[in-house]
């Protein structure tokens, strides 16, 4: 019995609290005293309740606009958009602050905000990517603004693991593109993550996937395009014993290459015997 009376008890100053509290802001709202606005806003934003904060600023953003308090006000604002996780949001307005005050203070850090928010944003691998290249370009903008950042560590790691995504993108592309038998758009899908990405983490697999879909591309094509298509492979399968001559895939690579090797010579054999 003496549980529940100190429930409901507990429960009725909970609630006394919450009306109380919902009280305070509602007179905040009401309050035509700017400074007493603004102090409150900040307090809000201080005990990390950013939506209030945030109805608080936006209006104190017209009615400072042009005055010495502008900048902090649009500040605030700006970082209560990025409190409530509104990333995409947050990032727009931290790039307008650093245009409207790129002297601030706090331009440095908004617009580290800008690219950071965007790669909050970045999606996993297999949805679309902009807001990846985004964060990219962003970051290295924030770089070249700001060489001698303390960020530029951060700045450097996220990107790795941006960069990282893309390249996963693109591998898993081009493996869907080897799984469902397109062997010509998966050689060169291959191809391209190896340009872009030349030390990338997948590439021994690419390689060892290129000269596998660059032999079933040749074994699948016409007989009088086969010829320079089994030489292609020859030349997939070179690379990778080169590059790994010590690779978990090396034996596949010799085999490969073999049966390139006898399909060309068979090619050249019979356009020998037409030519007689």
């Amino acid at each position: 019995m003496k549980k529940i009376q100190i429930g409901v008890f507990l429960l009725f100053i909970l609630n006394t609290l919450v009306i109380s509290s919902c009280s305070h802001y509602q007179s905040v709202l009401k309050s035509t005293d700017l400074e007493y606005k603004y102090a409150e806003a900040k307090k809000y934003y201080e005990e990390e309740d950013y939506y209030r904060a945030l109805t608080l600023f936006e209006e104190l953003i017209t009615i400072y606009k042009g005055t010495s308090k502008a900048e902090e006000v649009y500040y605030f604002y700006s970082m209560c958009n990025y409190g409530i996780g509104d990333n995409l949001l947050a990032s727009f307005h931290f790039s307008n602050f650093v245009q409207t005050f790129p002297h601030s203070k706090h331009a440095e850090e908004c617009a580290f905000l800008v690219a950071y928010c965007y790669y909050l944003d970045s999606p996993g691998p297999a949805l679309d990517q902009t807001n990846t290249l985004r964060a990219i370009d962003q970051f290295q903008l924030f770089a070249n603004r700001y060489p001698e950042s303390e960020k530029l560590e951060e700045c450097n790691k996220l990107v790795d693991e941006l960069n990282f995504k893309l390249e996963t993108k693109t591998f898993n592309q081009a493996k869907l593109y080897y799984h469902i038998e397109d062997y010509k758009a998966a050689t060169i899908a291959f191809k391209n993550l190896l340009n872009d990405y030349p030390s990338t983490k997948y590439k021994e697999e690419c390689m060892y996937l290129s000269f596998k879909a660059s032999y079933l591309y040749a074994k699948n094509s016409i007989e009088e395009k086969q010829l320079e298509r089994y030489k292609a492979t020859v030349k997939y399968c070179n690379s990778y014993l080169a590059t790994y001559p010590e690779g978990e895939n090396i034996k596949e690579a010799k085999k490969f290459l073999e049966a390139s090797l006898e399909e060309i010579k068979k090619n050249n054999n019979s356009t020998a015997t037409i030519q007689k």
